[in-house]
């Protein structure tokens, strides 16, 4: 027996599953894009804190080596360039935070310096990294 067909005349384009497909996809970016931090640090051991949280957008990476070397962005500079250095990218980006990242070897004394010159360069956002307590 024939089973008669009905004829629109068009074929229909159905958009549900399209959106469907455009979502997954979508989800599957983000997931994929989140692990991608970019830390422009050096390797220091840090000190530990159990409640560190620090949001790492626009931020500069100062880090402290245990041998008392200075570096932002990878880049070895002295007490009196890092404020110059940081005056300008305060300049570019006002709204830019400083990230200092010290190993836990460094003299407090130290970091107080670094911090004190990052706030005489006008940047008045700067955080302590740590390493997650267990």
């Amino acid at each position: 027996m024939k089973i008669p067909r009905r004829h629109t005349g068009k074929a229909r384009i159905e958009i549900i599953p399209l959106i469907d497909v455009i979502f997954l996809l979508l989800v599957a970016f983000i997931f994929c894009t989140i692990p991608m931090v970019i830390h422009r640090g050096l390797p220091v051991q840090l000190p530990a804190s159990s409640t560190a949280t620090v949001d790492k957008k626009d931020f500069a990476d100062i880090t402290i080596t245990r041998d008392g070397g200075i570096f932002l962005d990878k880049e070895a500079v002295t007490l009196s360039e890092l404020k110059d250095r940081l005056i300008l990218l305060h300049d570019e980006s006002p709204g830019r935070k400083v990230l200092v990242s010290g190993d836990r070897k460094v003299p407090y004394e130290t970091i107080i310096a670094v911090m004190d010159t990052v706030r005489k360069s006008g940047i008045s956002g700067v955080s302590l990294e740590t390493k997650w307590k267990e």
